[in-house]
C-alpha cells in the first residue's frame, strides 16, 4: 500500500463513519503514524508503507472512528501558534481559550513595557494559557497550579519541550497561594453535569471530567475564583476568564463595587467568550 492510496482509503473510511473533516484527518493519521509531516505525504505519495506502519494506521482509524479524539491520537494540538502535546488527562486547547491570552497581551501592551507581571492560571491543564504567556511576555513570572498531578506532568512537558519558564504546583484553586499577582487567569470547569448529553461524544467520552464539569453549578467555580483573586491580586491587577455561552451576565453578576468591569471579548461570531475585571 503507498501513501496515496492510504489517504484515499483512510479517508474513505472515515467519512463513511461521518468523522468530520475526514480528508483531513485521514491526513494527520497517516503522517502520525509515517512519524512525518503532512508536507511529506504528497511529495513521496509513492512510498510503499511498511507492515508495522499500515497496522499503526488500521490502530488509529479504529481509535478515530470508535470516537476517541484526533488530538489525542496524535498526541498534540496547535495552540497560539504553537503545538502543545495532549493526553486525556488534559482539555484538548481550543481556539477561544486564545482569547484570554490575547486579552492578557493587550492589557500588558498598554502598560508599563518594562514591568514584570506576575500571573497565576488557575486549572492549567496542558498549560497552554501559562506556557503561552511566559513565551509571549518574556519579563512575566508565570506559575500554574492545578488539581491533578497527571495534567500537571503534561504542563510539565510543554513547558520543557517549548522552553517556558513556568512554575507548577498541584493545588485546589488557589488554596495554598499567599503572594500577589498582577494576573490571574483561567478556564474553569463550567458545564452542568445535567448538560453532558449536549455535549459532542468525543468530548463526553473522553476529555477529563474533572476539568469539564462544575461540581455544583456552573457559577460555583467563578464564585471562588472571584473571591480568591479579590486577595490575591494587588490593586488595578486583573482577572481573566473564559465563560461558557451565555453565562456573561451571571458571571459579570458575581463582581461587586471593589471591580471594574471591562468589555466582554466575543468571538468571530459575537459569542462572549472572556470575563475581564480589574480590581479597584
Amino acid at each position: 500500500m503507498t501513501i496515496r492510496e492510504a489517504l484515499r482509503s483512510a479517508a474513505e473510511r472515515l467519512g463513511l463513519h461521518h468523522v468530520s473533516d475526514s480528508r483531513l484527518a485521514a491526513e494527520l493519521l497517516v503522517a502520525h503514524c509515517l512519524s512525518v509531516e503532512r508536507e511529506y505525504l504528497y511529495a513521496h505519495d509513492e512510498r510503499v508503507l511498511r507492515d508495522e506502519e499500515i497496522q499503526a494506521l488500521e490502530n488509529a482509524l479504529s481509535d478515530r472512528i470508535s470516537g476517541v479524539p484526533l488530538q489525542y491520537i496524535v498526541g498534540r494540538q496547535e495552540f497560539y501558534g504553537r503545538y502543545f502535546r495532549v493526553t486525556p488527562d488534559v482539555l484538548i486547547p481550543r481556539p477561544e481559550t486564545e482569547y484570554i491570552v490575547e486579552a492578557v497581551l493587550e492589557i500588558q501592551n498598554a502598560a508599563d513595557q518594562n514591568s514584570h507581571p506576575r500571573i497565576l492560571d488557575v486549572g492549567t491543564g496542558s498549560g497552554c494559557i501559562a506556557v503561552t504567556l511566559a513565551l509571549e511576555i518574556s519579563e512575566a513570572e508565570v506559575f500554574g497550579s492545578d488539581i491533578s498531578e497527571r495534567a500537571l506532568q503534561v504542563a510539565r512537558t510543554n513547558a520543557s519541550w517549548l522552553g517556558a519558564s513556568v512554575a507548577l504546583v498541584c493545588m485546589d484553586v488557589m488554596d495554598a497561594v499567599e503572594s500577589e499577582f498582577e494576573f490571574i487567569v483561567s478556564n474553569p470547569p463550567y458545564v452542568r453535569r445535567g448538560d453532558m448529553h449536549w455535549l459532542q461524544r468525543e468530548v463526553r467520552e473522553y476529555e477529563p471530567h474533572l476539568a469539564l464539569f462544575s461540581p455544583d453549578d456552573e457559577l460555583e467555580m467563578y464564585r471562588r475564583l472571584v473571591a480568591e483573586a479579590e486577595r490575591l491580586l494587588s490593586p488595578g491587577s486583573y482577572l481573566v476568564m473564559e465563560i461558557g455561552i451565555g453565562m456573561d451576565e451571571r458571571v459579570l453578576g458575581l463582581f461587586d463595587a471593589r471591580w471594574e468591569k471591562l468589555p466582554v471579548r466575543t468571538d468571530l461570531q459575537g459569542i462572549p467568550r472572556t470575563v475581564i475585571a480589574r480590581k479597584r
